[in-house]
C-alpha cells in the first residue's frame, strides 16, 4: 500500500512539473514553477506563503513523505557570513515553516521568490511577534534567528521593496 502511495505521488509531481505548477492545498491558488523567481525548488505558495513538507533531506529531493501543509510562522535572514570588519552579513530574506503534523513539526527554511505576496510577507513577520516560545526555543536550537521588531520592519520592507 505505502509504495503504490508513493508511486501515486511521484506521478503527481510529474504531472504538475510539466504543468509547470501546481495547486496550493492550503488555498487553493495556482502555484508556478519558474527560473525566474528567483528559486529552483519552489514548494511554497505565492499568495499565502503556506508550504508542503516535500523535502526531507535538502531543497528539492522530494523525498519526504509527511506531504502535510507548513505554516509560515516567520521571517529570517539567510546566514552570508562575516565581513571584513567583524560585521554579520545580512544575507536575503527567508520564510521559516514549520510543519503542521502534531507527529512531525519539522522546521524548514525557504527563500522568498520574487512572485511572493509582499502583504502576506509582512502579516507573518507582525504574526512572528507573538509566536509560541517553545517554538521560539525550537528555531534558537535550530540555530533560526526568528527576526522581531529589533531588527526592524525597515529592513525588511527595503528587502522586499528597495530603498
Amino acid at each position: 500500500m505505502q509504495r503504490g502511495k508513493k508511486r501515486e505521488r511521484e506521478k503527481q509531481a510529474k504531472l504538475e512539473e510539466r504543468k509547470g505548477g501546481f495547486k496550493c492545498t492550503h488555498c487553493g491558488g495556482w502555484v508556478p514553477l519558474s527560473e525566474f523567481i528567483g528559486t529552483k525548488h519552489r514548494n511554497h505558495c505565492p499568495s499565502c506563503l503556506w508550504s508542503k513538507h516535500v523535502d526531507l533531506e535538502e531543497p528539492g529531493d522530494r523525498k519526504s513523505t509527511c506531504q502535510a501543509g507548513m505554516k509560515p510562522i516567520g521571517l529570517t535572514f539567510k546566514q552570508e557570513g562575516i565581513d571584513r570588519y567583524g560585521s554579520q552579513r545580512q544575507g536575503e530574506l527567508i520564510v521559516i515553516h514549520w510543519c503542521t503534523n502534531a507527529n512531525c513539526g519539522k522546521i524548514s527554511i525557504n527563500r522568498i521568490a520574487g512572485d511572493d505576496n509582499p502583504e502576506t510577507i509582512l502579516r507573518v513577520f507582525e504574526e512572528s511577534q507573538a509566536l509560541d516560545p517553545n517554538l521560539k526555543k525550537v528555531l534558537n536550537n535550530d540555530n533560526i534567528r526568528l527576526l522581531n521588531t529589533r531588527d526592524g520592519e525597515k529592513q525588511i520592507r527595503t528587502q522586499l521593496f528597495g530603498k
